[in-house]
């Protein structure tokens, strides 16, 4: 039998070919009577069943492992977002109940305030109409005028947050500058430092929680 291989050595090597070729493209099941291809291999020829076996595994076990340590740091990071935020909300409401209870106990302040709307209103109808010297005869003479100085008492109360008082200092800094372009009959300028004054107190209102408490906003 040997001798017949060596004599045809083409014949054998194409046999043998044939068997190795078709061994990494099967899988033999044991206990069966076939063999039944079940999935091709990879074509490199190192990889073991064992070693497959294991990489499967582990791939398993980390995407199992990684996506719940995932989703779980997620939760967390969530439930910790929110909490945060309603404790920001709590301590908003807080400091509007606390503020809309001080106005509530001082007429003086809530008259402080409401004059301020009301003489932005009249200096904003002055300067509409071109009207300069009524708006001047509004505002006073100069920025020590009585009611500016109560208003600024009453808003300094009342200003808790950075914002808030970054808000007062725009508003008084933009009456100086309305003062100043009433003063030189400065039409134009006087229309800007006007709306930036009143933007200011609205913002002011806003951030105070004191919407809807002072009348003409």
């Amino acid at each position: 039998m040997a001798a017949n291989f060596l004599s045809n050595p083409t014949a054998f090597l194409q046999s043998s070919s044939s068997s190795i070729t078709s061994q990494k493209h099967i899988i033999i099941v044991k206990g069966t009577n076939a063999c039944k291809p079940l999935c091709k291999l990879p074509t490199y020829t190192n990889v073991s069943k064992r070693s497959l076996s294991i990489s499967l595994a582990s791939l398993l076990v980390l995407s199992l492992t990684g996506n719940n340590n995932i989703g779980a740091n997620a939760a967390i990071l969530e439930a910790d977002d929110d909490l945060e935020l309603l404790e920001k909300v709590k301590q908003d409401r807080k400091k509007r109940i606390e503020k809309q209870t001080v106005l509530n106990s001082s007429n003086k302040d809530r008259e402080y305030l409401q004059d301020v709307i009301y003489k932005l209103s009249k200096v904003g109808q002055a300067i509409e109409n071109n009207d300069l010297p009524s708006a001047g005869l509004v505002l006073g003479q100069t920025t020590d005028a009585d009611w500016l100085k109560k208003a600024n008492a009453a808003l300094s109360q009342l200003s808790s947050s950075p914002e808030e008082k970054s808000q007062v200092d725009t508003f008084n800094s933009s009456l100086t500058s309305l003062y100043s372009s009433v003063t030189k009959n400065d039409i134009e300028a006087s229309k800007i430092a006007f709306v930036d004054s009143a933007t200011a107190f609205e913002k002011w209102t806003t951030l105070a929680g004191l919407v809807g408490q002072l009348k003409g906003l």
